[in-house]
């Protein structure tokens, strides 16, 4: 036997002075489900630089059309089919007031510069263009309603109360589905003028189908769980059990599929609108824009780039922010 080993006796070892109440103690900081999907959703690069990007065309949407004081349908035949020129970035080809090395604007002696250019009859495209942008806001606030009132109330109805109630509904949800909502559109158009009206009532037909299904399925695996049947012990009604039970349980889904109707919504507008189903002059949106500088795309492109920009970014940037929403919200991601 070594002399460390004879040195150690058990009058050097003894119980630690510590509280029992040490042991409950919790290590880590209590994070709800909630807090998490912010946090996780926070720290994806990508769904933030696309809200981001969103707020900005929102913001310039409301403020866009007030910077020069023209209206959406000023016309001057004399300042027609102007290039984009702003002053400080006259060293930028694509803002310079030039057309084939030609100054277009010393030609015509225009001294006010247009940002966006002027389309064939004088009419200032910045104006337009954020205009039309607040139409495809407008849209997209539209199908959000429609998936939350209506989408949201259909589906949890039909899944928590099932039986005849649930078959009945389903029908009518398929005999709905069952027609296109270019058909729709077309009736629509038979009926009213076209023009944002039709499109809203088109929207708020027809983009709160999937809406519904996807709530329906959540109700159905929800409506027997343990919490449901403790709630209606204690005498909850149905609509209570609904409403402050079943759907804030199933609220990260609703949020995803609403982020990703949005995009949806906003080109079928723009969709229409190209196609002259939609909302026509002297009204402006993204997609009458594009289609009136589709007539001078190989002479004046830059009357379909910018519109084109906007319309590519929103579509884009909800996906992307869906995205990272979904990922948010998954609990299979959650550490």
């Amino acid at each position: 036997m070594t002399t460390t080993e004879a040195s150690v006796t058990k009058d050097l070892f003894g119980p630690v002075e510590a509280d029992n109440s040490e042991s409950e103690k919790i290590s880590g900081e209590s994070i709800s489900a909630w807090k998490d999907a912010v946090r996780r959703f926070v720290t994806n690069k990508g769904a933030m630089a696309s809200m981001i990007i969103i707020a900005l065309i929102v913001i310039l949407a409301i403020i866009g059309p007030h910077f020069f004081g023209y209206g959406t349908d000023d016309q001057d035949v004399s300042r027609a089919n102007l290039p984009p020129k702003i002053g400080a970035l006259t060293w930028i080809p694509a803002f310079s007031g030039q057309e084939g090395g030609v100054d277009i604007y010393k030609e015509k002696h225009i001294t006010t510069n247009y940002w966006f250019g002027t389309d064939q009859l004088g009419r200032d495209l910045w104006t337009r263009t954020w205009n039309g942008t607040q139409i495809s806001l407008i849209i997209a606030l539209i199908a959000t309603l429609a998936d939350v009132l209506i989408g949201v109330v259909y589906g949890g109805v039909s899944g928590y109360f099932g039986g005849m109630v649930d078959n009945v509904l389903q029908r009518i949800l398929e005999i709905i589905a069952g027609i296109p909502s270019l058909v729709w559109i077309i009736l629509l158009i038979l009926i009213m003028q076209p023009g944002l009206f039709a499109i809203t009532v088109a929207i708020l037909a027809t983009s709160w189908l999937s809406m519904a299904r996807i709530v329906r399925g959540e109700m159905l695996k929800l409506k027997n769980q343990e919490f449901v049947l403790a709630s209606r012990t204690l005498g909850a009604s149905d609509g209570r059990i609904i409403f402050k039970h079943l759907i804030p349980n199933s609220i990260g889904m609703i949020i995803i599929n609403t982020m990703f109707s949005v995009p949806s919504a906003i080109f079928f507008e723009a969709f229409l609108s190209f196609i002259g189903l939609g909302i026509r002059s002297p009204q402006s949106s993204l997609g009458s824009l594009i289609n009136d500088g589709y007539q001078m795309l190989q002479i004046h492109p830059y009357q379909t780039l910018y519109p084109g920009i906007i319309i590519s970014l929103l579509l884009i940037c909800f996906n992307i922010m869906g995205d990272g929403l979904r990922d948010a919200f998954d609990p299979k991601l959650r550490r």
